[in-house]
């Protein structure tokens, strides 16, 4: 059967449910019709089992509710106030689930819900506060802790702003002081940047859907977005806690800067957005440098750049005086100049040893007393002197490459520095230098 049964014949019952079905279908009428509430009302019949979740009622003095508040709903420790979003100054506190006791007043949002094995109704509970706080301050709370688990205040998702954004789209009231004190300073301050604003309410029950319609439109066109408002109240602020705002921040392709209310006031926006500004003022100041900094920040860079530059020019300077030097040891024309010095060394120093020869052999003709034949045996010495330098000086003058160059010859040299022995040792295209005594020509090998 599914659930109700009609009978045969012409005799028609009533519909019929069987107990399940009856359950399922008023459950379902209870989380359609209630999907969320708040009920204020007094804790009775506190109970508190192994596992965690807790059980107690709400009552006041006509009726009563069961109320469950399973164990992961619940804080185990609370770090920031969830009014402001300001962390505690004491530090952590415990959860509110720590310190519910019978009697206590109460203010608890959640959702009804029908327990099947008992056949009664029930509270699900998703937030348990005392019930001195307000509705926006539990809405918030709920709020804050759904995006959190869903990891929109997650540091790491986070974008930096651009150093020098060009394209900057305000989404704020175009009437309201904040926008011209961020104007102001923005004048004053950072690069030439183009800066639109993208009207919208920042206050009242319409503002949401125009701040996030704004910044839909804005992060076609910006670099980055930023949200402006004054200060106010908690309720003057509250478009910023609002889910569409928070959705569109968290959706935003390019970086969210919030500068909404003044430092104490901290909305949902803040905690989502790429960076959070303590004031409207303070997110001019955030989003464009001083330019005193820039300044500085170029000069400091024309430093660096001319320091880099005069070391490269030593360095080159010095490696082609090291190459310079190294050509000149490897030159053939050196190598040649160094053979002609050894070469005139050595004739000195056969001129040395042939003058020591002839003083020596003019001291054993002094022995002699016969003036003539001392005389043709001198004239004889000094005739095979003579013939031995001759031999000398025609050897050195064989060996010196310079001398054929004086009598109308010339040496060749190839591309590679090297001085060709014969024809086959040169290429056609190849380009060579001749060296006549008076200087060299550059020539190219035909065929």
């Amino acid at each position: 059967m599914n659930g109700k049964f009609e009978s045969a014949g012409r005799t028609r019952l009533d519909t019929v449910y069987t107990v399940s079905a009856l359950t399922e279908s008023v459950k379902r009428m209870l989380e359609n019709g209630f999907p969320f509430v708040w009920v204020r009302g007094q804790i009775s019949n506190l109970s508190r089992p192994g596992s965690g979740h807790l059980y107690f009622s709400l009552q006041d003095e006509e009726a009563s509710l069961a109320v469950v508040w399973f164990k992961n709903q619940q804080r185990e420790v609370e770090r920031f106030d969830p009014l402001t979003g300001e962390l505690y100054d004491d530090g952590p506190r415990p959860g509110a689930a720590l310190s519910l006791e019978n009697g206590q007043e109460v203010l608890c949002a959640g959702r009804l819900s029908l327990y099947a094995p008992r056949g009664t109704y029930q509270l699900v509970a998703e937030l348990v506060r005392e019930a001195g706080k307000s509705r926006r301050q539990m809405e918030y709370e709920l709020l804050q802790a759904e995006f959190a688990r869903k990891g929109y205040f997650d540091p790491r998702r986070k974008r930096p702003l651009p150093v020098h954004p060009r394209r900057v789209g305000l989404v704020t009231s175009p009437h309201g002081a904040a926008v011209h004190d961020f104007l102001r300073l923005a004048w004053r301050r950072g690069l030439p940047a183009e800066i639109r604003i993208y009207p919208s309410l920042v206050q009242g029950g319409n503002a949401p859907a125009e701040l996030a319609g704004a910044m839909r439109l804005a992060q076609d066109w910006a670099e980055t977005m930023v949200l402006l408002r004054g200060g106010g109240s908690q309720e003057d602020l509250w478009a910023f806690n609002s889910r569409e705002v928070v959705e569109a921040i968290f959706a935003s392709p390019v970086p969210v800067l919030c500068g909404v209310g003044h430092e104490v006031d901290v909305t949902l926006a803040d905690l989502v957005a790429d960076l959070r500004a303590a004031t409207p003022s303070h997110a001019a100041y955030l989003l464009f440098k001083d330019r005193r900094e820039l300044t500085q920040t170029v000069d400091e860079a024309d430093l660096a750049l001319r320091g880099a530059l005069a070391a490269r020019l030593r360095l080159f300077s010095e490696n082609l005086a090291l190459r310079e030097k190294s050509l000149r040891l490897l030159s053939p024309i050196r190598r040649l100049e160094r053979d002609a010095i050894l070469l005139r060394a050595e004739e000195e120093r056969l001129k040395a040893s042939m003058r020591a020869k002839l003083e020596q052999a003019s001291s054993r003709l002094a022995l002699y007393g016969d003036a003539a034949r001392l005389k043709r045996a001198w004239d004889a010495i000094l005739e095979r002197a003579r013939a031995c330098l001759e031999q000398a000086l025609l050897r050195l003058d064989a060996l010196d490459p310079h001398l054929p160059l004086n009598r109308g010859y010339a040496l060749v040299r190839g591309e590679g520095g090297d001085f060709l022995r014969g024809r086959k040792e040169a290429a056609p295209g190849e380009k060579l230098e001749v060296l006549f005594h008076d200087g060299t020509v550059p020539v190219r090998v035909e065929k």
